[in-house]
């Protein structure tokens, strides 16, 4: 995916199991946020980053979305437990980490493995990508992410 560029009909379960389709949010701005694992320390400081700010999301009339490899049934125990009130989307087949090209090798305690790295992306209304953020530091993500939006 390139900025500007139209994004492909795409189709993810969700954390309640049903199905979540991009065509669904035609005419909306959507941020989808990639990030390696439910649960973890950077995972959920920045779900708890996006949640806090979903108010002021909603009021930029933008909706966001979580996606990792993990199951439905983890997104939901995730979710609830950080009561996020955006939903999770599960990609364990990897269809919308490679064609937003997130799969990165790194570096994880001096051993080499292959995952998410920690990426955003701001949709427009008219469904282009029009912004991307890579090898995203969550200290003070969400916030930039949520100027985007209002600007856009």
């Amino acid at each position: 995916m390139k900025v500007g560029a139209k994004v492909p009909a795409l189709r993810l379960p969700q954390s309640d199991g049903s199905e979540w389709r991009l065509g669904d949010f035609a005419g909306k701005k959507l941020v989808l946020y990639f990030y390696p694992k439910d649960m973890t320390p950077g995972c959920t400081l920045e779900g708890q980053d996006f949640r806090d700010r979903h108010a002021a999301f909603r009021r930029a009339k933008t909706a966001v979305f979580g996606i990792s490899r993990d199951s439905c049934a983890s997104h939901a125990k995730f979710r609830a437990k950080e009561r996020f009130p955006f939903e999770l989307l599960s990609d364990a087949d990897e269809k919308a980490c490679r064609l937003f090209d997130v799969i990165r090798e790194k570096n994880m305690y001096g051993r080499k493995v292959v995952g998410i790295e920690r990426s955003t992306f701001l949709i427009d209304a008219a469904g282009k990508l029009a912004r991307e953020w890579r090898k995203v530091k969550v200290a003070g993500h969400a916030e930039e992410v949520l100027e985007a939006a209002k600007h856009l």
